[in-house]
């Protein structure tokens, strides 16, 4: 209501008001040096702020930096799961833990499960999961990979000839979640962003492909691989149309980066 009865004041009036304030704030901001603000005040000063000139959005205690840092935080709290109580389990033993490294080091092509069952088999109560989490932190690749080239050189390789997809989120103001569907060609890192929406579904994504690959033209015969990860919305019609110029599908391991 104070700020409706400003359309009655005097330009005059309302200049001398200004040059008040300011003179208030310069004096306040000698003393304070990081004011508190509620979430009420910080709404506030993001719908008034974007109606200042450039020039004075930067001399004020808010600046366009402090609003897109507001969001970030307003995003994280969103999204951010509470932490559940995990009770600690049982620790393997390091001599365990030695064994099954250097069972695996002396039998390449021995998988997790194959280790498992060697050393159940010998008395040594130990679950097939934790080999696996074990062999993970040593740096160990599954047991197909280790007969033949790691993973990095067949990228370093294969480069010219592999693309990547993924999907990245974006959050609006409002808090409204996007997808971004994208590819990136693994030797110049270029990025071809394939479209954006809040409903990504697996006929969206195919839609999507069928555009890139028809776009990329004759350059579709230069790509040989195409990795991606286990996300149900890559469907088998998603995976056909790249097979369809002569690519082969390359999913990532479960729960892989």
């Amino acid at each position: 209501m104070a700020w409706l009865g400003l359309l009655a004041r005097t330009a005059q009036s309302k200049n001398t008001e200004i040059l008040v304030l300011r003179h208030e704030v310069a004096v306040l901001r000698r003393q304070v040096h990081r004011p508190r603000l509620s979430w009420a005040d910080r709404a506030v000063f993001a719908a008034l702020t974007r109606l200042l000139s450039q020039a004075c959005r930067w001399h004020r205690i808010v600046t366009p930096a402090t609003i897109l840092r507001w969001h970030r935080e307003l995003v994280k709290r969103r999204w951010t799961q509470p932490r559940g109580h995990r009770s600690g389990g049982r620790r393997t033993a390091p001599e365990l833990r030695r064994l099954v490294v250097r069972l695996a080091a002396e039998n390449p092509s021995w998988g997790y499960r194959r280790v498992h069952g060697e050393l159940a088999g010998r008395g040594y109560p130990i679950a097939a999961s934790t080999v696996w989490l074990i062999l993970q932190r040593a740096g160990i690749d599954p047991a197909p990979r280790r007969d033949g080239p790691s993973w990095r050189q067949f990228l370093r390789v294969q480069a010219r000839g592999i693309l990547a997809t993924d999907l990245f989120c974006v959050d609006t103001l409002l808090l409204q979640r996007l997808y971004v569907l994208f590819v990136v060609e693994h030797a110049t890192r270029r990025v071809h962003l394939l479209g954006v929406t809040a409903h990504p579904s697996g006929a969206w994504v195919a839609q999507q492909a069928r555009n890139f690959v028809m776009d990329l033209g004759d350059r579709a015969a230069e790509f040989r691989f195409l990795i991606r990860d286990r996300d149900s919305k890559f469907t088998s019609m998603f995976d056909a149309i790249f097979a369809s110029e002569g690519m082969r599908i390359l999913r990532t391991p479960v729960r892989a980066p």
